[in-house]
């Protein structure tokens, strides 16, 4: 990957000009088989775009209540694009009740904000939407003159979990927003992907949120590279996950809320004396975990069997 950047054309992408840009937005809308793609620095841009060109200001979003476009992108749809998102309570397996979300379309009348777009997660805390869902809400969308937006940061998780493609997995939505740089194993980047018109329209929404980048064709081949080479190895993550799952639901002290890992992502909880020795041994170790006794544990390229043997050994000696 770093050999294809150092050896990346480049030119400048503002004006359209960086052949490596270009041939990986074309890829990455051939790939979801949509018309065009944006090249973002983050996901949380591409997302915010993917809103800003549905909505007007007033306009309203419908999300899940734990969703990372509601949650965890810093309230930028409303602060910048003057758009109300609308919650709904994801249940269990990461869907929204389809009569609960049809329940929060506003109606036409001037005292409500004006729904237009209605916005999914594909993976949802390492989740796959389950099969038909999708579609479902596709016909709820298309009762009410709809839009549908995919927050696809981990969609190629999806893909290999569903024995999908990515491009039937996208086939319900008029955007999508997919993450090069998780699973992936890129350095940095996103995209954008949707018809021609709505592309046209962020590129214009990305200059004014300071987005506009020169000869980023560097960032681009990486990004190309994550999508030809590592959407297979996407399974290696999934099966590690798995395996540390059933391992530490073993040791004592331990528990899985969820019973079990999704994807690559597995919820661990543990009591507050196990939690104080895990942060005592686990600097020495050479192992990060997150803060709290409610642990996130992600798996992606640069865990390997020998990571998973030493993450188990630290809770082990801990739990000990």
């Amino acid at each position: 990957m770093r050999r294809l950047m150092a050896q990346a054309p480049t030119g400048d992408d503002v004006y359209g000009e960086d052949p490596s840009v270009n041939a990986l937005e074309a890829y990455a809308a051939e790939l979801l088989n949509k018309e065009a793609a944006i090249f973002c620095p983050t996901g949380t841009q591409s997302n915010l775009l993917g809103l800003l060109s549905h909505c007007g200001r007033g306009d309203e979003y419908i999300v899940g209540s734990a969703a990372h476009t509601y949650l965890y992108e810093g309230g930028g749809a409303a602060v910048l694009g003057s758009i109300q998102p609308q919650t709904v309570a994801l249940a269990n397996d990461a869907t929204m009740d389809l009569t609960e979300l049809e329940n929060a379309i506003k109606p036409k009348d001037v005292h409500y904000a004006r729904t237009k777009l209605i916005c999914l997660e594909n993976t949802h805390g390492g989740r796959s939407l389950p099969p038909g869902y999708t579609a479902a809400v596709r016909d709820i969308a298309n009762n009410y003159n709809l839009r549908m937006h995919l927050d696809g940061a981990r969609l190629f998780n999806a893909a290999v979990d569903t024995k999908c493609s990515a491009a039937q997995l996208a086939a319900d939505f008029d955007s999508v927003s997919i993450c090069l740089s998780k699973g992936l194993g890129a350095p940095v980047g996103s995209l954008l992907v949707s018809s021609k018109t709505l592309i046209d329209e962020a590129r214009h929404w990305r200059k004014m949120l300071g987005g506009g980048m020169r000869q980023s064709g560097i960032l681009a081949a990486a990004g190309h590279y994550a999508l030809t080479e590592n959407v297979k190895r996407l399974a290696d993550d999934h099966q590690r996950a798995e395996q540390l799952a059933t391992r530490l639901s073993q040791v004592a002290g331990v528990t899985l809320p969820l019973t079990k890992a999704y994807t690559n992502m597995l919820y661990v909880k543990v009591d507050r004396d196990m939690r104080a020795r895990l942060e005592s041994n686990a600097q020495a170790a050479n192992i990060v975990l997150p803060q709290g006794e409610s642990m996130r544990l992600v798996t992606h390229l640069n865990i390997d069997d020998k990571a998973i043997d030493a993450i188990v050994e630290l809770f082990q000696q801990c739990a000990e």
